[in-house]
């Protein structure tokens, strides 16, 4: 999947939720090693150093861990994991509804839809 990178927000920060993203869609299981900042850099076509930050601070968030000289591997505290993928499908929602929202759905309407897709399996 290509790295979308826009000028909205900081590149570190849209390389972190790049990453999280991939490890909670399960690209990266919990123990897995990460490639080298360099490889990631090329990947995302962004300098290593603000690769380096982003990978920081997902160090300092829990969600990796260095081993040295082997490299950087993703936590395997699976609790953290499902709490961050479930904290991550709230968020997702609540841009949902406020998208339905502004299309005049009300929350009631709007699941009424969403359920009416479901079961449709129009996904």
């Amino acid at each position: 999947m290509p790295w979308d990178l826009d000028n909205d927000r900081p590149i570190y920060l849209q390389l972190m939720d790049r990453i999280k993203a991939d490890i909670i869609s399960g690209r990266y299981s919990p123990g897995d090693k990460l490639p080298s900042v360099r490889e990631l850099a090329m990947e995302a076509s962004v300098n290593p150093n603000t690769m380096q930050k982003a990978l920081s601070e997902l160090e300092r968030d829990g969600l990796v861990y260095a081993r040295r000289t082997s490299g950087r591997f993703i936590t395997e505290d699976e609790d953290m994991l499902k709490k961050m993928k479930r904290e991550l499908a709230k968020e997702n929602i609540k841009n949902f509804m406020e998208a339905m929202q502004q299309l005049g759905f009300n929350k009631r309407e709007a699941l009424e839809l969403l359920q009416e897709i479901l079961k449709g399996e129009e996904l």
